[in-house]
């Protein structure tokens, strides 16, 4: 059987102008017009010089999807994700290679794409489904189940420029999955909805795979999302295919390029709710660790910035292993008034993680924050190596060597019958 999508060493550049000397006004432009005229053009009279070179957002881009597979798509900011997908779509040709797509495709790449904001959701169901290809009686008959997937009922007949992003998705996202592509292409944007809605979409994304055989390309920050829906995972750096395979497999190659990890500041992520400024790992004086010994704890500190008043702001860690979720703590789970009393501003939180609770090896701690912390970045993520230097049996070490990943006692109580 032929594969549904044939990706043959396909690449994509764009170029890009270096401009020195800051920009030109008219007056700059007019005077070096003058100046070249008098002087004959004589050589290095240009004030502005520009310099261009080429940029390979992908390049050597090899890969076959058989029909029914979920394939995840990780890697870095720039790695090149949204990019493939946009290729993929068509919404960008590549600049060489070639794309074999068989079936029809329907995308969710960015919020309100194919929406027009002045008519209603009603109208832009019928108007997505049409660009989708789509005809009217089929748009007709999955309407209902559209609208009630979607959770927009009392907002149908309002014009799509008064939803908020969360609805935007929600609609979006019902009209691609209930109108039966054969290939589904979807970006970080299901982020924006709420965890309820989150959950849903898996769902329905899992449900037409194993019913009707559909095949979907999913990019996401979240591992566990990738580990528990995807049958393959590819993992792109710097633009080429970095590695594919299982799950699993490609997410612990992707975790391993940021190990040891303990701090990470970043820049403005340019969400209009709040973003993550920095993350870092300590041990309870403060001194910055990468690496405990196990049965240590270790100090998780997040600063972030609340840029507007929203009804469930929270923060969030999610501790992972080989991608694998094992603890996911929120720091409103036991200050419920905290989710509903955040105001704009500047803020650092600390929390001590039960790391003395694991066996040895390398987790990863990612970082959210939003509503139901949905705003996610790979970046607000750092790493902690847990190891086990005695190896004597008189402090339990062999406990290191059992099956499982979590390390304690438990209390047993025996009595002779």
């Amino acid at each position: 059987m032929s594969p549904i999508i044939e990706i043959k060493n396909i690449g994509k550049s764009y170029r890009i102008t270096h401009q020195r000397g800051g920009y030109l006004t008219l007056r700059d432009s007019l005077a070096a017009l003058f100046r070249r005229a008098l002087s004959n053009r004589r050589k290095g009279e240009t004030p502005h010089k520009e310099t261009r070179e080429d940029f390979w957002a992908l390049r050597d881009i090899s890969l076959n999807v058989q029909k029914g597979d979920i394939v995840g798509v990780i890697g870095a900011n720039g790695a090149g994700k949204s990019t493939l997908l946009k290729v993929l779509t068509g919404i960008t040709p590549p600049s060489e290679g070639e794309i074999v797509m068989r079936g029809r495709v329907a995308s969710l790449l960015e919020v309100g794409t194919g929406f027009h904001p002045e008519l209603t959701g009603r109208e832009n169901i019928y108007l997505n489904g049409a660009i989708l290809g789509m005809p009217r009686r089929e748009i007709a008959r999955k309407f209902d189940a559209i609208v009630a997937f979607a959770g927009i009922e009392q907002f149908l007949d309002t014009p799509v420029k008064r939803y908020s992003s969360g609805m935007y998705v929600r609609l979006a996202f019902s009209v691609a999955a209930h109108l039966e592509p054969d290939i589904l292409l979807v970006d970080e944007v299901l982020a924006v909805g709420d965890a309820e809605f989150q959950k849903k979409c898996l769902g329905k994304m899992e449900e037409v795979t194993k019913k009707d055989g559909r095949t979907i390309f999913f990019v996401s920050h979240n591992m566990g999302a990738i580990q528990s829906l995807c049958t393959r995972a590819i993992l792109l750096e710097k633009g080429r295919l970095a590695a594919e395979g299982a799950p699993a497999d490609v997410i612990r190659r992707y975790l391993s390029r940021t190990a040891h990890r303990s701090a990470v500041n970043l820049s403005d992520t340019g969400h209009p709710e709040a973003s993550v400024r920095k993350v870092a790992l300590s041990d309870e004086r403060g001194d910055s660790l990468s690496v405990i010994e196990m049965g240590d704890n270790a100090v998780l500190t997040v600063a972030y910035e609340v840029k507007k008043r929203v009804p469930h702001m929270d923060v969030s860690a999610l501790i992972l292993k080989d991608g694998m979720p094992l603890l996911y703590s929120y720091d409103v789970d036991l200050d419920e008034e905290l989710r509903r009393a955040r105001q704009p501003g500047t803020y650092e939180t600390r929390v001590v993680l039960p790391m003395r609770y694991f066996k040895e090896g390398l987790y990863s701690i990612q970082v959210m924050i939003g509503t139901y912390g949905n705003i996610a970045s790979p970046d607000a993520s750092v790493t902690l190596e847990i190891r086990n230097t005695t190896r004597d049996l008189t402090n339990h070490s062999y406990r290191a060597d059992r099956q499982g990943v979590l390390y304690t006692d438990l209390r047993w109580e025996t009595k002779k019958l």
